[in-house]
């Protein structure tokens, strides 16, 4: 006589397997509803209450006026309020989201950046080899949803998001040799905002010509379909252009930001940003010279260098830029990961935790931390990615194996060289 399970004894029987689940397993079921609950959290609860901040809110008026044929590039620079900043080929690309009210249309953007970065995630899973069904992915969404670099895009309500939809997506094509795909990708990126213009290095020094003809093409096509569209399209450079190149004191954690932020010397913020430059130069070289050939090591750990760099040394770099660097750190599932060491990850903590380290009864201490933690840990990672690739570069030329690249020994099949003492030497003589 057979008994046919019910689907409630199913349904209870998967709490309980009949055989024993392993670790992976488990913390992978422990993982998935802690991390689609704190993204939920993210998305409807502290997104939708808003902050003081409010990024959207010259972006939709831009976007209205644009759609009325009235000025756009009207900001008063003067005030520390967010500013609208697009150039006329974004403006073009966001107006559609004033067809709707105000609220519904800040529902809308929050809602379509929060996809964005969960498909960027996912795409970061794929291009890492990683299973949607491993314990890789709830811990990547909830370590990117408990970001500070996450949660306020959501929360200030900004276009951060797509940036890293399309800079994932970027160096996917990339390094599927899809050079026009991967063209379009960041050009419509940079038609509303330059952050990844620096990943354009990537292609240039692959040779990768044709992307080009697309990275810039989109935006230059864009920006002439929106001249005839829009009242004051060269406002944009006479009026917003200039305060773009102007280096502010508020909400800038770059060296030259604090800089004038803590009245430093000129000499000391330009002597910082040399240092710093020859760091991410010379570590660039070594990515160049030996690793160009492992392409995805190379892509995203030189691409997350080059914006590291851009945020830490350009005129503005505010903290939730620090979104665009999770290819980089996605790396560290690489076996010859320059994010395989603990200063990595405090560098990290630094530019990505949503902690805030102002304390109440030391105010000045305080507030020291919270507004230089972010410069500190993008600081830290370049240094940390120097010494990892000068250290390479010193062992193997020591062991004499550049000819082989800079790997660790260990990385590879070969034995390690090295070369003896004159007391070893002596003492392995002295036993024959």
């Amino acid at each position: 006589m057979s008994f046919r399970e019910s689907p409630v004894s199913s349904a209870l029987g998967a709490l309980e397997p009949r055989t024993g689940r392993t670790t992976a397993q488990v913390l992978t079921y422990a993982l998935w509803p802690i991390a689609i609950l704190t993204a939920v959290n993210r998305v409807i609860v502290k997104a939708v209450n808003g902050n003081i901040t409010d990024d959207f809110r010259p972006v939709y008026d831009a976007a209205l006026a644009f759609l009325n044929r009235r000025e756009v590039y009207v900001a008063n620079f003067d005030s520390v309020d967010p500013h609208y900043l697009y150039p006329p080929s974004g403006t073009l690309l966001i107006a559609p989201i004033a067809v709707l009210d105000p609220e519904k249309a800040r529902w809308l953007y929050i809602g379509i950046n929060a996809v964005a970065v969960v498909a960027a995630l996912y795409l970061l899973l794929r291009l890492f080899d990683l299973s949607v069904t491993s314990v890789a992915a709830p811990a990547v969404l909830l370590a990117a949803f408990s970001t500070e670099t996450v949660t306020n895009t959501l929360i200030f309500t900004n276009i951060n998001g797509l940036l890293l939809l399309g800079e994932v997506l970027f160096m996917m094509l990339l390094l599927r040799k899809r050079q026009y795909w991967a063209g379009a990708a960041i050009g419509l990126t940079i038609a509303v905002k330059p952050t990844l213009a620096p990943l354009l290095l990537l292609p240039l020094v692959r040779k990768e010509w044709r992307v080009f003809v697309t990275a810039i093409g989109v935006p230059v096509v864009l920006t002439l379909l929106a001249l005839p569209l829009s009242v004051d399209p060269f406002a944009f450079v006479s009026h917003t252009v200039p305060y773009l190149l102007e280096t502010r004191d508020y909400f800038n954690s770059s060296i030259v930001g604090n800089g004038l932020y803590y009245g430093l010397p000129a000499g000391l913020v330009v002597g910082l940003r040399v240092v710093f430059a020859a760091m991410v130069a010379v570590s660039l070289w070594l990515l160049w010279k030996y690793y160009r050939h492992d392409e995805l090591f190379f892509v995203v750990t030189a691409g997350g260098l080059l914006l590291v760099a851009s945020f830490l040394l350009a005129s503005l770099g505010q903290m939730y830029y620090s979104m665009m660097l999770f290819p980089l750190l996605m790396s560290v599932v690489l076996r010859n990961s320059v994010m395989r060491n603990w200063p990595a990850w405090l560098a990290a903590y630094g530019f990505l935790s949503y902690d805030s380290w102002l304390v109440g009864r030391f105010p000045e201490f305080g507030r020291t931390l919270e507004y230089l933690r972010v410069t500190w840990g993008w600081s830290l990672l370049i240094v940390v990615i120097f010494a990892v690739l000068v250290n390479r570069y010193l062992t193997a030329k020591r062991e004499g194996r550049l000819a082989d690249g800079i790997d660790p020994d260990f990385l590879t099949s070969r034995p390690s060289v090295r070369t003896a003492s004159p007391a070893t030497t002596a003492d392995v003589a002295d036993t024959h």
